[in-house]
């Protein structure tokens, strides 16, 4: 049974907790200051410090014994109640271990420990002597979060649908010279796990899995590691792992320190009707619901104190115990492979000799884009990592990449696509996963309402909210077969409704050829059948009553677009374009390949790159363009623009789009004489 800390004297007489700090420099010095404090109010007595370099002369009153190790502090009989450590990670768990077996409750500086094999050892010391451990991980005594739980289970913000932690630092070269361990993912064979999500941003993590509910190893179902380094060390600095509790809560960390300015950590809880932000350093909450956004301001309970006044594990806020979850996300950096180099074409270093630091290029729209997607690096196509899946290449020239789109999240209908879809010359001319809509996916099909099923993502429009709701109505697309040779594609797709029964089949082609030597046309298409013996109905928002929004069923997402041009054979500007039904539509502009990912191609980060595409309609149906430009880049053929459109037995929908890709601006005369020359060699 734990005993309390402030013990009894045998005359009587209530004596104070006596306390041992391990570790004096780097975050003992802050330790060092909160123990000043918490002494000055009469709320324990430090008696001893342990550091192989001793404090500076006058750091310390007389009183107060100074060792070289903490084993020798222990011979000398003080007969600390508590001893904190915070010392080099590798260091964690032997110095816990020898506290434990001394009796004392040990405070236990983040990482706790630098391995799962770790972990359990001093579990068990703790449990057989009867010790408390706490962790510091600071941020989890912040009253926020009790407010944040309440706040969840309130229903203010409506079902919970994710949660993601972000951080934007930057760190010098300096900070990996600060000690032997820094930026070591081991040091002689012992592990230390040094990086941006086990150390630095480790509170980012930790907070995320608290707020998801996760505390105990068995509360983690699956971590994803997504990890990279600009730096020239063996740790990570820029990564994304993604955690997936038992409970099916998805926690995503997007964590970096190669930004190009400092921001306050975050931590969001996405609902259905609102979410919350946490400013977890700040103490500071962003709550945005129907009724607007507010801000409100918590206080911070430290953890110190909270080890003092605890009967019992119970009373931490938190214990080792409930520091299982992370270090099993811990465990999952520590064997994933090692986190693999950014390319120096991807990085940009600012600032002189050690206080030089890197800047990895477009994180701070990546580390958003992760966090609201869902999404890895490797996943979201960044210019630096390498993206897998069958590639479409012309003459040798990969001009665009199919996903398979398995990696997706639910809420976003995974399904296969297009992306990133090139010029000949390499300019990125296709989106996936943007910020403002992170279920729009390159270039492929996509249907809201598919016999009241959303396979779009995102919210859905119906007519009786008239408005779009968040429904857990959303389905996916998978690829059951393919067949794939020089300049064709053939794919079997199955329509899978949220309970995995098949709604739709269908057959997908792609073909890709050069059209002279800036030019190039990809051909989709793509036929919709029943998967259940009876009529299904294609719907979109603008069949459920929304005005002029009838997207679904071909659609291409555009990334960032300069001095945009839209227009067809009889209509210029996005309002006359949009809803209209016209041969051709083209789009042509400066298309950003800092934002787009063409400097991956280019090795020219940030320049801009003039291209056109000209979608041709479909010669089945006069399905009218849908067009977004203002508000997101985008183009479609509106397969069911006001009302449903019914697949039968026997009686599929088929639609067939052509779209030219070409370099530079092209004119409405070049336009016309591109499609007559396709019509020639048709």
């Amino acid at each position: 049974m734990t005993q309390p800390l402030i013990a009894t004297a045998s005359e009587g007489i209530a004596r104070l907790p006596r306390v041992a700090l391990v570790g004096v420099h780097g975050f003992g010095e802050r330790h060092l200051e909160n123990l000043g404090r918490l002494s000055a109010e009469g709320a324990l007595q430090l008696v001893a410090v342990a550091d192989p370099q001793p404090p500076s002369d006058g750091t310390l009153g007389p009183e107060i014994a100074v060792f070289a190790s903490l084993d020798e502090l222990l011979g000398a009989g003080t007969a600390p109640d508590v001893v904190i450590v915070s010392t080099p990670i590798q260091t964690h768990a032997p110095l816990a271990l020898a506290a434990l077996k001394a009796g004392a409750n040990v405070y236990l500086e983040k990482p706790p420990v630098a391995s799962m094999a770790q972990y359990q050892d001093v579990m068990a010391a703790a449990a057989s002597a009867g010790r408390l451990v706490q962790v510091g991980f600071q941020s989890l005594g912040s009253e926020a979060l009790p407010a944040i739980e309440s706040l969840v289970e309130s229903g203010e913000i409506g079902e919970v649908r994710g949660i993601s932690a972000t951080g934007l630092w930057l760190r010098s070269k300096s900070y990996f010279k600060r000690s032997r361990w820094a930026g070591k993912r081991s040091l002689n064979g012992t592990d230390v796990v040094d990086g941006v999500a086990t150390n630095a941003l480790a509170h980012a993590v930790a907070t995320g899995l608290r707020l998801a509910g996760a505390r105990t190893v068995a509360d983690i179902e699956a971590v994803d590691t997504d990890l990279y380094r600009a730096n020239d060390t063996e740790s990570d600095d820029t990564s994304v792992v993604r955690v997936l509790t038992t409970d099916g809560t998805v926690l995503t960390c997007a964590l970096t320190l190669c930004a190009a300015v400092q921001s306050p950590p975050t931590v969001t809880v996405y609902g259905t009707l609102g979410q919350v932000t946490l400013f977890y350093t700040e103490d500071r909450l962003e709550i945005t619901t129907p009724a607007g956004i507010r801000t409100e301001n918590f206080g911070r309970t430290d953890l110190l104190e909270n080890l003092l006044g605890a009967g019992s594990e119970a009373d931490l806020l938190s214990p080792l115990s409930g520091s299982g979850a992370y270090v099993s996300v811990l465990e999952a950096i520590r064997t994933a492979d090692s986190p693999r180099q950014i390319g120096a074409d991807f990085v940009t270093w600012e600032g002189e000799g050690d206080a030089a630091h890197p800047v990895v290029l477009g994180i701070d729209s990546l580390i958003r884009r992760a966090a609201l997607g869902q999404a890895t690096f490797a996943e979201l196509g960044a210019p630096w990592t390498s993206s897998g899946g069958p590639s479409l290449d012309i003459d040798g020239t990969p001009v665009a990449s199919l996903q398979d789109g398995s990696h997706i999240r639910s809420t976003s209908s995974p399904r296969p696509y297009l992306h990133p879809v090139r010029t000949l010359s390499g300019t990125v001319v296709t989106d996936h996963v943007p910020e403002d809509h992170v279920w729009h996916l390159g270039a492929g099909v996509a249907l809201q309402d598919v016999d009241g099923i959303n396979f779009w993502g995102g919210r859905t429009y119906t007519r009786d909210a008239g408005a779009y709701v968040w429904r857990k109505d959303h389905g996916r697309i998978v690829t059951e077969s393919a067949e794939h040779s020089d300049g064709q594609r053939r794919e079997q797709l199955s329509w899978l409704g949220p309970d995995g029964a098949a709604v739709l089949r269908e057959q997908r082609e792609w073909r890709w050829a050069a059209v002279g030597n800036s030019a190039w046309k990809l051909t989709l298409d793509f036929t919709l059948e029943p998967a259940t013996g009876r009529t299904v109905l294609l719907g979109s928002p603008g069949s459920n009553g929304r005005a002029q929004g009838g997207y679904g069923g071909f659609f291409w997402r555009l990334p960032k677009v300069g001095d945009a041009t839209i227009w067809t054979p009889d209509a210029r500007g996005e309002d006359a374009v949009h809803g209209s039904v016209a041969p051709w539509l083209a789009w042509s502009g400066t298309f950003d390949a800092g934002t787009s990912g063409a400097a991956h191609v280019t090795g020219d980060p940030g320049l801009g790159h003039p291209a056109t595409l000209v979608f041709l309609a479909s010669p089945q149906a006069p399905d009218p363009w849908f067009v977004r430009h203002s508000g997101y880049p985008g183009v479609g053929l509106s397969l069911a623009w006001d009302a449903p459109v019914a697949t039968e037995p026997g009686r599929p929908v088929q639609r067939t789009v052509t779209v030219i890709i070409a370099d530079g601006f092209l004119a409405t005369q070049d336009i016309e004489q591109l499609i007559t020359t396709l019509g020639e060699s048709a």
